[in-house]
This record gives C-alpha cells, structure tokens and sequence, in this order.
C-alpha cells in the first residue's frame, strides 16, 4: 500500500487522462466533419494534396461570413494553407477604425486623422507662446535652398536682423535656390540672443537638462568669487532686458531657470495693456516668499468659491485677508444650525479645513495647474525679487552656481548672438506607384514664437503654398497659452504703432497681440495647402 505524500493533490491527472479531456472539447466545440458540408477547396490545395504533401484539414467554418466564422478565421494560423486569402473583417488589421488610416506617404507628425477631433483650419497660425525644441518640415519640393548660405547671404541677414529690416516676399517663388533675398532673410530668422553663453554647456532648456550637464566643466561650481561675478553680470543683462522691454524695444523675454520658466510680455502683446509676467511650474514655496516680498499675484487655474483666486501680497492684507477666511468658514456652517443637526453632525475645526487647503496648494506643486500670472508694476517688484532670491540657482549637482538662462529675440546687455541649427534632408518614401523623393527641413534649438512665424512665412513662398510640419514644444511652456484675464483691450493700431521699433516684422506683431486661444496645449502638427493652414494642438 503506497503511503501518502506530503504535498500530492488527489485531483492529479495522468497524461492519458488529460489527453482524453482534450479529445472531449475538441468534440464539443462543433459537430464531426462527417455532418460539416465539405467546401470547394482551392486550385494551390488541390495541387498540393496531388503530389503527396502532408497538410492541415480544411477549417469547417472558414470563408464564412457568420459571426462564427469571422471568429474562426481570426483565429486561424496564415501558414496553415496554401492560399493566404486576405483575412475576412469589418475593420483594418491594425485595429483602427476605416477612415482614420494614414495615408501613404504622409509622414507621421502631419496626418491629421489620428483623432476624431476635425483639424482647425486659417489664413494664419494662432500665436504659440511655447518655447520649441525641433520644428520637421516636409514638402514635395525641395529645401536645398536653405544650405550652403553664401558668406555675402550670411553677413547680408545678419545686418538685416540687427537693423530689424523688413522683408516682403512673393506669394511664391519659382526657382528658391537662386532667390538671395530668400536666403539671406532665412538667416535672419534663425537669430536669436542668449545670455549667459557657454559653448561646452547646454544652457536651453534648463529644467530636467542635470543628464546633458553631467561631466562638463563648470569651474564656478565650488568658486564663490567666479558664481558671484556670473550673478553680477546675470543682474545687468536681466535688468537691460526689463527695461528695453518696459519702454516696448524688446516685444518679449524668458528666464529659464532650473525650476521654473518665466515670460515676460510687453504692453500691447497677448490682449493686455501693460507689462505681464508668467511663471510656471511653482511650489508654495515660491509663492510665499513673493508673497512676502509685496508682489500681488493670481492663479488663474485655480478657482476659489467659483472665482480665480488672488493672492495679495502685502503681509497686513494677508492677515486681513486670513481673518475673512476664517469668518466665511465658520458661516458655512451655520445652516447646520437652522435645521437643528448641528450637535449630530462632527464640524470639522478651523485647523483641520487649514491643512486641507495647505495639502491642496501643495499637490499642485510643480504642475501647470500652479502658474501665476503677474501685471503692471508688481513686475518691477518680480524683478526685484528674481535678482536677490537665494533658490534661483542650484546650490547642488550639474546647474550648481550657473546663473538662470536669457532668452531673446533682440540684443541686449551682456547678450550673445546665436544661430539655430538648420539641415535639410532628402529620402525616398513609399508611394502607389512605388517611391517618391520627400524632402525635409530640421531646424533645432530654442525656437521662441516669432521664429516660428518668421520661418513659416518663407516657406509659404518658397514650398508655394504646400508644406506640413512637426513641432515639438518644451512642454513646461506650453502652459504660456492660457488666456489670462484682460481689464482692457488695447487697440490695434496703437500697439502697431508703440511696438514699431521692437525688432519684429509687422505681421510677426500682429500674430504676438492676440489673444492666445491654445490653452494648456501647443501647436503640435501643422500643414498648410493651397496657402490655408491646418493645425491640431
């Protein structure tokens, strides 16, 4: 007699048995071949089967149209037979919907069917206030036009970007590899000033960029004498640009440092009337100590008793502003009392709705939900605050002692002159009839808004009209489209006319004054046809 064993389950079958109970479903899954109707099998089969090759029978329910058949072929193995019929479905094999397939030839970043949400369609591109890391163009004619600029076509551009030349274009251009003017105003756009430069460090974009610093060279780092020359420096240029920009020389800037990532707008730009300042990400942190300092602020994300929260900075309207606090929380529940509950229903004190609020600040932390929007003289104060605040630069690891980044499109105090990187390429892509050359336009680096506009509107002529494009934003700035509130809209003409000497192309200006539409998004594909744009953010 066999003695048990520790650990046996009597519910183990032996191999016959399992064999067995797989004949059993086998069976039960559908009636025997001799009662299936036997099907026309096809010429390949029949051939094969003549001289003697061993094949797999015949699936029952295959070419069926039923709701089984559709199942069964689905399941059934493509080497199984010899004639690979295409495969009986109601939708396409990569499982999206018919309609929504990419067209051939098309490259990814510009087919606008992935999304059931219709392209918008203009004359025009809505002002994108995001930073771009890449732009990919892509088109049927070729971008040769845009390499091997000639030492004449380079300085030429040079000069016109400093003198803020104006440059009106065809609508299209028949040969773009002999039009000079074309070239040298490509040079031109692909300008842009920077502070501080240091050309082993990648100093855009700033935040999350600790992998790309690790293992240059940064002297500074463990130098207080050299980190407080850089600060000094990075004060006057930071001081320069606010004033080219309060008396509307300069149309924009930003502060990019290794948490946060600031815009400044001049009057007449974005539908407000006076100086503004964005900020985004920020900690609570960061909006105490401005607190502190007397800036007046608002989180035009968040909403507070159905209206956009206001922070006002000055320490005897905090407390004020507190004690009203207090008193609304304490009459929000006063009808528990009118309906006679109030000693069934635990209130929650006063310290613990507190640290409710607190928790709520701080779980927005470093998102775009925590932006901060700033106007008028209190960006003076921002200034202020920015030059002698402790944590605008790391203390610690890669960006340790490097002085946050200046970002402009004019010149500026301390400023370095900086060129965008620029390719063209050329490869051969699937088409119905074979291959078809596609051509291709890469152009790399801090590519701020009036970049993007200027290049858009020399391939309007160059490309005649027909051109798609890939944008690829700095996501922290993508938040720098929401429409922030307006206490009144500046004229048109009158911003024209203030900003005339700020260094942009008029039609450039014209984008930058409205109203930004995009919200927390940025314009992600873009293509124009027969000169409308078509875009999807």
């Amino acid at each position: 007699m066999a003695l048990p064993v520790p650990g046996y389950s009597p519910s183990f079958k032996k191999p016959p048995e399992t064999l067995r109970l797989r004949r059993k479903r086998a069976r039960s899954r559908g009636p025997p071949p001799s009662l299936t109707p036997e099907l026309p099998q096809p010429a390949p089969r029949r051939s094969a089967l003549a001289v003697g090759v061993p094949l797999r029978p015949f699936p029952a329910s295959a070419g069926r149209g039923g709701s089984d058949g559709g199942s069964a072929a689905i399941r059934r193995n493509p080497f199984a037979r010899l004639d690979n019929r295409p495969r009986v479905a109601a939708e396409p094999p990569d499982g999206l919907p018919r309609g929504q397939q990419e067209a051939p030839g098309l490259t990814p970043h510009a087919s606008f069917s992935e999304s059931d949400i219709p392209p918008s369609e203009s004359t025009e591109l809505p002002v994108d206030w995001s930073i771009k890391t890449r732009l990919l163009f892509t088109s049927s004619q070729p971008f040769t036009w845009a390499d091997h600029l000639k030492a004449q076509e380079e300085a030429q551009g040079l000069v016109q970007h400093c003198r803020a030349t104006e440059v009106t274009l065809p609508q299209s251009i028949q040969d773009p590899k002999l039009s000079t003017e074309l070239r040298c105003a490509f040079q031109q756009s692909l300008i842009y000033w920077l502070h501080p430069a240091l050309s082993w460090l990648p100093l855009f974009p700033r935040i999350g960029a600790d992998r790309k610093m690790v293992g240059k060279t940064s002297p500074w780092a463990y130098d207080e004498t050299m980190q407080h020359g850089l600060m000094s420096d990075w004060s006057v240029s930071f001081t320069s640009l606010y004033n080219l920009l309060k008396t509307k020389l300069c149309p924009y800037f930003y502060v990019c440092t290794y948490q946060f990532t600031v815009l400044f707008r001049a009057a007449g730009l974005a539908g407000n009337d006076v100086v503004t300042a964005v900020i985004s990400p920020t900690t609570r942190g960061l909006r105490e100590a401005m607190k502190n300092e007397g800036i007046e602020f608002s989180l035009p994300l968040i909403k507070e008793n159905g209206h956009k929260k206001k922070t006002v900075g000055t320490s005897m309207e905090h407390r004020e502003e507190q004690a009203i606090s207090d008193e609304d929380e304490e009459e929000s529940f006063s009808w528990l009392e009118e309906m006679g509950v109030q000693d069934k229903i635990k209130k929650p004190d006063i310290h613990s709705i507190k640290l409710c609020k607190e928790k709520h600040e701080v779980q927005m932390d470093h998102r775009p939900e925590s932006v901060v929007f700033i106007k008028g003289i209190n960006t003076f104060t921002l200034l202020n605050f920015l030059i002698n605040c402790k944590s605008l630069v790391a203390t610690s690891g890669p960006q340790a002692g490097l002085p946050p980044t200046l970002l402009s499109p004019i010149a500026f105090r301390g400023a370095t002159m900086q060129m965008l990187k620029a390719r063209s390429i050329n490869v051969k892509t699937q088409a119905f009839s074979g291959y078809r050359d596609q051509f291709s336009l890469e152009i790399t680096g801090p590519i701020m808004p009036h970049s993007l506009h200027s290049v858009t509107m020399l391939l309007r002529s160059s490309q005649s009209g027909s051109f798609s494009a890939g944008l690829y934003p700095h996501e922290p700035t993508a938040i720098f489209n929401i429409c922030l509130p307006v206490d009144k809209v500046p004229d048109k003409e009158v911003v024209h006319k203030e900003l005339a000497n700020c260094g942009l192309h008029p039609k450039t200006l014209e984008q930058l004054s409205q109203i930004p539409l995009l919200g927390k998004s940025s314009l992600r594909n873009v293509e124009m046809s027969d000169y409308i744009y078509y875009w999807r953010s």
